[in-house]
Order: C-alpha cells, then structure tokens, then sequence
C-alpha cells in the first residue's frame, strides 16, 4: 500500500479585523477545505478525521483561528507530522480601528471582557501575538489591500498546485504612503537618482523604459546593486537552509513610482529562475 502523503495544513490567524474571513474565503475558492471558528477543545477530534478518513477534502486544510487558541492548534498539527504553515494577517492599528468603526463589530477581546475599549484590545491583541514566534509565517499586511490585492498575494504564496519549497515576494513601496508591515527585509533607496525630477519622466513608472534604464543605468545604481545582490545571493541561501517558505523583500523609493518599481522589476528578472518568485507594486499609479 503506497504511503499517503503528508496532509498541508494553513492555520489562519493574525490581528482581528485584519481579514481572516475574507482569507479563508479564497482558500476555500483555492480548493482548500476550510473550517472557521472551530472549537480548541475539540482539536483531537478533528486530528483523528483527518488522520484516520481517507477523505481527500484534508489534504489541503485550512483552519482560522484566534490569538488565544492559535499557539494550541499550531503545537498539536506540529506533533501529528503534517506539513503546517501559518498565514499571519495584520493591518496598521489605524486601518484597525476604522473597520471595527465602520462595521459597527465588536472586538473579541471587548467581548469576552479582556479589554474595556476598541484601543486597548487592539493592543492586547497585538502584544500576545508578539510574544509568539514561528518560523515559517507567511505574513501579509492588508492596511492598504483591496479584495483582489489579497487574493493575488494569497494565490501566490499558498497556491496548491505550487511547487514545495522556497518563494520570494519582491514588493516595490513608497515610503511617504507608510512602510509595509509584512517586509522580511527593507532597502531603501532614496539615494538613488531620481527619474521624477526629469519632466518627460515624471508622469511614468519603473516599468517604462526609459524610466528603468535611467535608474539602472547609473553609476550610483549599478554599485548598489553589486553589494545588495551579493547580500541577498548570501541571505536566500541562508533563509532556505533555515526553513523559511516565504520570504518578503521590500524596496522603497519616495513615492513608489519610479526607483523602487524599477529595482523590484530588476531583482524580479534576476532571481526567478533561481527560485520561485513573485513581484507587486504596492504604490504605483494604475494606467
């Protein structure tokens, strides 16, 4: 009898309002059999279905859970030899605080008594998740995400028909919208020459040409380049060693137009077909 393979299982977790139904809802379009909401106590139970039925819905599971159950649901899959990975969903504490406001919800730790305001759950919540650590989150920020955007990132990262192993998300950002939350590593280039200072440039992006080959062609580009290319060359390899599935590198610009759009296309080209890799342009104007 061939041996069955290893169920994949994505516990789905992160700050409360940050966008964990939206999330489980495109797993399960993803083709995941997903469970929200189900009950801690019950996790044995639910561990046996998976282990004992040959049900081909477990093969790609995806569990939601809460800060307060999360770090119980993570050691018991751990222990039960599956292929468990933790989708992290988080948004400033200012986009937080508008969509409780907007929606009219109560947060759970204002329900359950944990915390007496909107601002103090907030927190609370941030500081727990804070104490807990894991190697292999996949972290996305979702302050400044539409639907479609969060779909888009979640199909790349956690796509069942992906190959197993290590990915990288190259993600271009202007640092005057706000740094990105889910950024493993940040550069920032602002140093570099800056295309917005040439008028016939300045209504362009990165990904025109003449933009591009006006950043990548400089001096002062191509030496960064030599060392950030050896940095990260060195920094994939060790992340890959360690375990890591995923891994975000941000690069900032002033506006997120034109040097981070371009240096983001260039890492992009250069690294995938070494690795799986994706790229987005967080800031960049829509044509």
């Amino acid at each position: 009898m061939p041996k069955r393979k290893k169920q994949n299982v994505i516990l789905v977790t992160g700050m409360s309002g940050a966008g964990k139904t939206s999330a489980i809802g495109i797993l399960e379009d993803m083709g995941y059999h997903c469970i929200d909401q189900f009950p801690v106590q019950l996790i044995g139970e639910l561990g046996k279905i998976i282990s004992d039925q040959h049900d081909d819905r477990y093969q790609n599971l995806a569990l939601a859970t809460s800060s307060q159950d999360y770090q119980k649901f993570l050691s018991y899959f751990e222990g039960r030899e599956m292929n468990v990975k933790v989708l992290f969903l988080d948004a400033s504490n200012e986009k937080l605080l508008l969509r409780y406001k907007f929606t009219r919800r109560s947060h759970p730790f204002v329900v359950n008594k944990t915390a007496n305001t909107l601002e103090e759950a907030i927190e609370k919540e941030r500081d727990l998740f804070n104490e807990l650590s894991y190697r292999k989150v996949i972290h996305i920020d979702t302050t400044k995400l539409t639907l479609a955007a969060l779909k888009k990132q979640i199909e790349s990262k956690l796509s069942i028909d992906a190959k197993d192993g290590f990915a990288i998300s190259f993600v271009s950002f202007g640092y005057k919208h706000g740094v990105p939350l889910d950024a493993d590593l940040m550069f920032d280039i602002r140093f570099l020459p800056n295309p917005y200072w040439i008028e016939s440039m300045r209504s362009q992006t990165g990904d025109d040409k003449d933009v591009y080959d006006y950043v990548m062609n400089s001096k002062e580009t191509k030496a960064y380049v030599r060392k950030l290319t050896t940095f990260l060359d060195y920094s994939f390899k060790q992340y890959k060693k360690e375990g890591k599935n995923h891994l975000t590198v941000a690069i900032g610009c002033t506006g997120g137009q034109h040097r981070s759009v371009s240096m983001v296309n260039f890492l992009f080209d250069n690294y995938r077909n070494k690795y799986q890799c994706h790229k987005g342009h967080r800031d960049k104007k829509v044509d």
